[in-house]
């Protein structure tokens, strides 16, 4: 996902790369750097969107080159539009580019499975996505600071991962702005939880106490 603020963007994305019900990578880094201040969030094919990736990044090299400046986040995203909507037959690619230009400053493009592109405040995309649509209509509010901004991608991913058998792992984010980019991790252990059905279950004895990710012996 990726979300604009006030001075910048957050993108956001959890760590899970499955392959059918099998969890073929747990930390996977889904925050593909696409310039210096533009980045991508990748769902769909991981070899379709990494290969895309790495297209769009080439261009926009050359067009650094050729033009003597950084391009602006639109030419990014329109890079990646053109590539998905005319090939939409062989790919399995959905896209979220986002990041910080002196043109326009921050901006959010989504580009969903088929082409098309669509600029937007905030954008959510993947398995998980479905989940969250409601959360993020309800709690999103424009003028948001860097902190807030934070913390509703957090909660969000959070919300995600919660429900999706596809999602899970870590969070990663990236904060992006005229001065720069920032990552920050969030570990599985310390994501928001929210409610999880243990005033009507209630707490099973043999998980009292037990520590995330502990390895109990035979």
């Amino acid at each position: 996902m990726a979300v604009q603020f006030d001075g910048g963007v957050i993108v956001g994305a959890d760590s899970r790369t499955t392959t059918g019900s099998y969890i073929a990578n747990r930390v996977t880094d889904k925050l593909t750097y696409v310039h210096d201040r533009i980045y991508c969030c990748r769902s769909g094919s991981a070899a379709d969107t990494q290969a895309i990736a790495d297209v769009v990044h080439m261009a926009l090299q050359q067009f650094t080159q050729a033009n003597g400046g950084p391009p602006s986040v639109h030419v990014a995203a329109r890079l990646f539009e053109t590539i998905c909507y005319s090939n939409k037959g062989a790919l399995s690619a959905g896209i979220i580019v986002a990041g910080w230009d002196k043109e326009v400053g921050p901006s959010v493009y989504n580009i969903p499975l088929g082409g098309g592109l669509f600029r937007q405040p905030w954008a959510i995309g993947g398995s998980g996505s479905t989940y969250v649509y409601g959360y993020c209509d309800a709690t999103y509010r424009e003028g948001w600071g860097r902190d807030e901004t934070i913390q509703f991608v957090k909660n969000t991913l959070s919300l995600a991962m919660a429900r999706d058998g596809s999602s899970g792992g870590v969070v990663r984010m990236a904060v992006i702005t005229k001065d720069g980019v920032e990552r920050l991790f969030v570990p599985g252990n310390e994501l928001p939880t929210f409610w999880e059905g243990l005033e009507v279950l209630g707490k099973p004895a043999s998980q009292a106490g037990a520590v995330p990710m502990a390895i109990e012996p035979l």
